[in-house]
C-alpha cells in the first residue's frame, strides 16, 4: 500500500530514501511478472479534509497519486483510503474532478473488497503485505486484517518506515506493536513456498 510515487519518488510530497521500494521495483515486480502473480493494491487520496493530518498528498489527477506499481501486475480493482487504517474511505475517493468528501469509516466496503481480491480467510493462507508505511498504514491494514481473522505477514525486505531508517525497520518488526499482528516474512521464504504464492 502508498506504493504511489508521493512516498516512492524523489520530489514527492511524501519521500524519503527507503530501500525497499528499489527491491519491489527490481525483484517483487519482476518475480510477479513472470510468475502471472497479480497484487491486491491499496492507495491514498489524502487529499484534504483530513482530521489528524494537515498534508494535502497523493491527489488523484496529478503525478504524486500514480501507483509505482506497474498495471499489468496489480489487480485493476484497486481499494481507495482517506486514512492510514483503510478501513476509511471518502465520497468522490479517486476522482480528480470532484471534491472529496471528509473521511469515513466504511469497513463492509472494504471487507467486500478484500473478498472479491484475496478471498476470506478460510479460505485463503497469509496475506502478505509491503509497502509504506510500516509504522502507520502497513501497521493499521494489519491490524484491520487480523480483526477479520486473516493470516498476516508483513515481508521484510518490501517494506520501511516512514523515515526510512533500516535500524527503526528492524526494531519495528521484533516488537509490539507491529508483533500483535503480523510476523515478518522474508523474500527467500516466500520463494522457498513459491507453489502457493498467488
Amino acid at each position: 500500500m502508498d506504493f504511489q510515487r508521493d512516498f516512492t519518488e524523489p520530489g514527492g510530497a511524501a519521500f524519503a530514501p527507503r530501500p525497499s521500494v528499489k527491491f519491489v521495483q527490481n525483484v517483487v515486480v519482476p518475480f510477479f511478472r513472470e510468475k502471472g502473480i497479480k497484487a491486491a493494491e491499496i492507495v491514498s487520496d489524502y487529499r484534504q479534509p483530513r482530521p489528524g493530518d494537515k498534508r494535502d498528498i497523493c491527489r488523484p489527477g496529478e503525478r504524486g497519486f500514480e501507483s509505482g506499481i506497474p498495471d499489468d501486475v496489480r489487480l485493476a480493482e484497486v481499494w481507495i483510503k482517506s486514512q492510514n487504517s483503510p478501513a476509511w474511505t471518502r465520497e468522490n475517493a479517486g476522482n480528480p474532478d470532484k471534491s472529496p468528501g471528509p473521511p469515513y469509516p466504511d469497513p463492509q466496503g472494504f471487507t467486500d473488497w478484500l473478498k472479491h481480491t484475496i478471498g476470506v480467510p478460510a479460505e485463503t493462507g497469509m496475506v502478505v503485505l509491503s509497502g509504506l508505511t510500516l509504522d502507520r498504514c502497513v501497521l493499521c491494514t494489519a491490524q484491520e486484517l487480523t480483526f477479520r481473522g486473516y493470516n498476516v505477514g508483513i515481508l521484510r525486505e518490501a517494506t520501511d518506515p516512514a523515515s526510512g531508517d533500516p535500524s527503526e525497520k528492524e526494531w519495528l518488526l521484533t516488537h509490539p506493536p507491529v508483533l500483535y499482528w503480523a510476523r515478518a516474512v522474508s523474500w527467500s521464504r516466500i520463494i522457498e513456498v513459491g507453489e502457493g504464492v498467488r
